[in-house]
């Protein structure tokens, strides 16, 4: 019997649980992936935390890349963009399996899809358990997009293809055309300073990032940032940076109320908001409802990202992961027995991701 190891979360404060299951048989439209590398992502601390709720128990962890072991006989034997898979060949995939025929896909958006499966949030079965980060294997299923990682990148960049890359191209999309545009940027997580290299990579005129942790602001300016502003923390006594009313287009990666506010506030006549950030319960966002008529604003939301954007996250990584230092996003590497204190490690210090190196 072939085993692999695995760490079970069942619920917030109570420590995962690390047990073996056998390696399943790969069925016929499945690949079967060793995982080499899974990175913490905001929403797994959320769950591990409780604030956020799945069913459990469950795996965490979505952000990964993997090695082929086996192509089941049914499947196409080809990634997402059309080359051919073999064993060994680095992949990664999109965080989620939908049926292409849904009225969601056909509308382009995936991610939205009836019957959608999560990896890193699905629940743990008997007959079904390999399908999150945080275990030496993963199932993929049917209607899974899978690209193959460009040859160079690192393990623990292209971790975070699949999630927080993706996500932001879906943004870009929304978007529209950043050439020549003056961007400004609310949050810098991970999102906000991979928004930052994207909107640099995409031709954006000026980039300006805005925030109320100072060493973010200063890391963003090695991410494509021109300016930085500090901004107020709600509570605090510290005064925030006068933020300028003449953007094209405003992105939020924080979902915290104050900077969504600040954001709108911010744009120039036919300006464009992209909210990506308010994924959790927070008070309501105030606008101005006659700015955005005058102004002739758009206000647009994003969850997650349609197969148009992971395409465009692998390309972008492939050419761009050595032109800014991505090397550098990872606060501390841990080893999969040591899920547990990556976790303590992550909400304590609060790097902008720690990795999980197998």
């Amino acid at each position: 019997m072939n085993l692999a190891t695995l760490f079970i979360f069942n619920k917030a404060g109570e420590d995962m649980q690390m047990v073996e299951k056998e390696i399943p048989v790969v069925a016929p439209e499945e690949i079967l992936v060793r995982n080499l590398y899974t990175t913490i992502c905001g929403s797994d601390l959320h769950t591990f935390c409780g604030l956020r709720h799945e069913k459990t128990p469950t795996i965490l962890g979505h952000e990964i890349v993997g090695e082929v072991v086996e192509t089941g006989i049914k499947h196409s034997g080809r990634d997402y963009a059309g080359s051919l898979l073999s064993p060994g060949d680095i992949v990664t995939w999109s965080i989620f399996s939908a049926d292409p025929a849904s009225v969601q896909a056909l509308r382009g958006m995936p991610q939205k899809a009836s019957g959608l499966f999560k990896y890193g949030h699905a629940q743990v079965t008997e007959h079904d358990a390999f399908h999150g980060g945080l275990a030496e294997y993963c199932v993929l299923k049917k209607n899974t997009a899978v690209l193959k990682i460009p040859a160079g990148v690192p393990l623990d960049v292209a971790a975070t293809i699949n999630c927080a890359v993706a996500t932001v191209a879906g943004a870009l999309r929304l978007a529209g055309d950043l050439r020549r545009k003056r961007v400004l940027i609310t949050g810098l997580g991970l999102l906000g300073i991979v928004c930052s290299a994207i909107c640099k990579d995409a031709g954006a005129a000026k980039i300006c990032t805005a925030d109320i942790n100072a060493d973010r602001l200063a890391q963003s300016t090695a991410f494509g940032a021109d300016d930085t502003y500090l901004l107020k923390n709600p509570g605090g006594s510290e005064t925030d940076s006068q933020v300028p009313e003449n953007f094209d287009v405003v992105f939020d990666m924080s979902g915290a109320p104050d900077a969504m506010e600040t954001g709108v506030a911010s744009l120039d006549v036919g300006g464009i908001a992209v909210w990506i950030g308010a994924v959790f319960s927070a008070r309501k966002v105030v606008i101005d409802a006659e700015q955005v008529v005058r102004k002739l604003l758009t206000i647009k939301g994003l969850y997650n990202y349609n197969y148009e954007d992971f395409v465009y996250a692998v390309d972008f990584i492939g050419r761009c992961h050595a032109r800014f230092p991505f090397s550098k996003i990872i606060g501390k590497e841990f080893s999969l027995a040591e899920a547990q204190s990556a976790f303590e490690y992550a909400i304590e210090f609060k790097p902008l991701r720690v990795g999980i190196r197998f």
